[in-house]
């Protein structure tokens, strides 16, 4: 005979029909939740009959149990009971069809109806824009933003196979007495044109969906997951109900309504809530059956979103504030890397002014990473989020990033120190010429001597924002000095532009100030012992110095830099300053070009409105340098966690990364501490390991008791290769 356990928890993603459930949102027992799914104790009884047969041995007559409150936890036609005694009574299992799912369903259809009309007229609006052609240069600029905006909201619309409504709320009705009210088009900083303002008083429901969708009356069908009203559905507990009477959950395929899964709030909830008090959140989980189905959904190689079992505190992180840095600790299995891209998709819809035109950077630790998560915000109806790794944000895309260093190596190139070494690796490409410079010019011989250019050299220096910048100053005064000591008076402009290309001149100018590219920089300094010594004097140590040299290739451009010189690049470019290009023949001017910020120079830094780094507990010192130079005002949030920091830069603590970071407010810090994805067994061993390795830190509490314990094998540390391999292969 399968246990009741397992059958109970096999439910929620085999249930074939609609589901009565009532059930308690903010409270279990000591131990948590039950054991995950395991169909195979159904045996061949499978689907509603076998589950029926099944309970009627444990439900005294298979009578339906009365609603209640917060006490006893159902899913899916299913009751979860905790494994501690409850004090307050026991609900006796029944599978019965939920009395509103004829209506709910009625609703959905109603919702997506409404989707539908809203997608033929943003595809009516695409096909008048196309047709618009011609016309004045503001008629084009007023048709492009249009055509920008409708195909934003045609991306939006496109849902695919993910569910429209996956929720409700019910508002109390004695909330009137708070004078409760909210606006769900109140967006902090910025607005969305396509949400509609919605009245909330006391006794109104609402249902929770991806996206806004109104009916013909601009009536709020469906309420948009990251929309203020919106927030209870997420965070409402037994403790704190947040003026809700009830929280539904909606267990969907395609269009199609297949459970329902109620939560009741109350004054006995409230009084329940505040009996737990020993600070675990595993009580405070919401729609647990919907949560539980979630989790054993079988995986397709790509991260998927969480939008419609987003619990409590990850809500938390995702609706937090924009300014300042944001820590998110998490452990192994919290959801950390999706509550980040969640927070992406609310930040841009809360903030949609200025994050629009600002933009929302998301870096993640490597290429497979990012396929992983790729499909997260598109599913959310964000597609405007960049995704990337650290060296797709290098600004002149013309270095080769594939290979690796040695650990000794990248603790180098990963210093601060090499801030000071890249200055003065700068500073020692700007020199003198070794003796007088002499060049026809016509009938005459114009004149440099090694002094004077040494007095340009100095006056650039202190002049010259970047290296780059401070080759026109030069220029400038070289064709000056040789203008001056002429026997005939010259044009020191046309004596620029008639000597500017000769050999001696190019020369000279190469040596007192050579135009320079990042890649160069660092080809020229990591190939040369001599400039590494000169650079790293007073700095680095000769092994230090050792440690980055490499043979010389024949030309910057056959060179593979390493993931480690990608900040070193970008501390360069920082440096250097853009590029020049020649001009009109009259001094240099950068190469321009467009990019969502407006014109800017190509060698130029794109800055984020705001920016989610992921796995930060690995990054060095120098890669979080560069993170912050793409900060346009210090908006970042961090995740990751501290106890699996690996590498050449393992930090100890997240005091370490926030001091290398721009801070123009105190950071917040914020911790998941619910595992999702390790079995409490698993869990408990880790546990162990933490407590020597992260002392500071506790460890998740795990959601999932089923699984089998872990396995211990001992083997000798010289032969341990063969039952390594076992276990992998097992």
């Amino acid at each position: 005979m399968p246990s009741l356990r397992s059958v109970i928890a096999a439910m929620a993603p085999i249930i074939a029909a609609g589901g009565h459930s009532v059930v308690e949102p903010a409270v279990f027992g000591d131990e948590g939740p039950g054991d995950g799914p395991d169909t195979k104790d159904l045996g061949d009884g499978g689907g509603l009959k076998g589950i029926a047969d099944l309970f009627e041995s444990h439900a005294p007559g298979g009578e339906d149990p009365a609603p209640t409150v917060h006490g006893q936890r159902r899913r899916a036609d299913t009751v979860v009971r905790p494994r501690a005694p409850r004090p307050w009574g026991r609900l006796h299992p029944a599978v019965t069809v939920h009395p509103d799912l004829e209506a709910e369903q009625a609703h959905i259809d109603h919702a997506y109806a409404c989707l539908d009309a809203a997608r033929a007229d943003a595809s009516r609006l695409e096909t008048m824009v196309e047709v618009g052609q011609g016309g004045t240069e503001q008629a084009r600029f007023e048709r492009d933003v249009i055509w920008d905006t409708v195909a934003a909201r045609l991306r939006t619309l496109q849902l695919g196979d993910a569910s429209l409504v996956f929720g409700r709320i019910d508002r109390a009705a004695d909330d009137v007495a708070t004078g409760s009210r909210h606006q769900a088009s109140h967006h902090g900083n910025g607005s969305r044109g396509d949400d509609q303002d919605v009245d909330v008083t006391a006794g109104d429901a609402f249902y929770i969906g991806r996206v806004a969708v109104a009916d013909e009356q601009r009536e709020p069908v469906v309420v948009d997951w990251r929309a203020p009203v919106a927030e209870p559905f997420y965070r409402a507990t037994g403790r704190e109900p947040m003026g809700l009477l009830r929280r539904r959950h909606f267990a969907t395929r395609g269009r199609t309504l297949l459970g329902i899964e109620d939560e009741l709030f109350g004054e006995a909830t409230r009084a329940i809530g505040r009996a737990r008090t020993d600070g675990d959140r595993r009580g405070e989980l919401t729609g647990h059956g919907s949560l539980i189905a979630a989790l054993e959904t079988s995986r397709t190689g790509h991260l998927g979103d969480i939008v419609a079992t987003i619990q409590g505190e990850q809500d938390e992180i995702i609706r937090a504030p924009l300014p300042g840095v944001l820590v998110v600790q998490g452990g192994p299995g919290t959801g950390k890397t999706v509550v980040a891209l969640h927070r992406a998709a609310y930040l841009l819809y809360t903030h949609r002014f200025p994050l629009g035109g600002q933009g929302v950077l998301v870096v993640g630790p490597n290429r497979l990473f990012l396929g992983y998560i790729e499909q997260v915000l598109p599913s959310l109806g964000e597609a405007g989020v960049e995704l990337a790794v650290l060296a797709d944000l290098l600004v002149d895309g013309a270095a080769s990033v594939r290979g690796y260093d040695m650990p000794a190596t990248a603790r180098v190139k990963g210093d601060p120190r090499m801030v000071a070494v890249l200055v003065k690796a700068v500073q020692d490409r700007r020199r003198p010429l070794r003796e007088d410079l002499a060049v026809g010019y016509g009938l005459q011989v114009l004149r440099l001597s090694a002094a004077r250019s040494g007095r340009i050299v100095a006056d650039a220096r202190r002049r010259a924002r970047t290296h780059n910048g401070g080759r026109k100053l030069v220029e400038q005064a070289f064709f000056d000095a040789l203008a001056a000591g002429a026997r005939q008076p010259v044009d020191p402009i046309e004596v620029g532009d008639r000597l500017r290309g000769t050999p001696a001149v190019r020369e000279a100018l190469e040596r007192m100030w050579p135009v320079l590219t990042p890649a160069e920089l660092l080809h020229d300094l990591f190939g040369s012992r001599a400039l590494l010594r000169l650079a790293g004097k007073g700095q680095l140590t000769e092994i230090e110095q050792e440690a980055m040299h490499r043979p010389r290739r024949a030309t910057a451009g056959d060179v593979v830099f390493t993931n480690d010189d990608v900040p070193l690049l970008d501390e360069a470019r920082a440096l250097l300053g853009p590029r020049p290009r020649r001009g009109s023949g009259k001094g240099t001017r950068p190469v321009t070009g467009r990019t969502a910020n407006g014109v800017v120079a190509d060698d130029e830094a794109r800055t984020y409105g705001h920016i989610i780094v992921d796995e930060a507990q690995d990054l060095s010192p120098m890669q979080l340098r560069m993170l912050g130079r793409r900060s346009l005002n210090g908006s970042i949030t961090i995740v990751g966690d501290i106890a699996q920091a690996t590498g050449a830069w393992a930090h100890a603590d997240w005091d370490e990364i926030l001091a290398l970071l721009p801070e123009k407010r105190p950071p917040r810090r914020a911790e998941l501490t619910i595992g999702y994805r390790i079995p409490e067994q698993n869990m408990a061993l880790a546990a162990r390991v933490l407590a020597v390795a992260a002392p500071d830190l506790s460890p998740p509490s795990s959601v999932r008791g089923d699984g089998d314990a872990p396995r211990v094998v001992r083997a000798p540390a010289t032969d341990a290769d063969e039952p390594t391999r076992a276990l992998v292969d097992a």
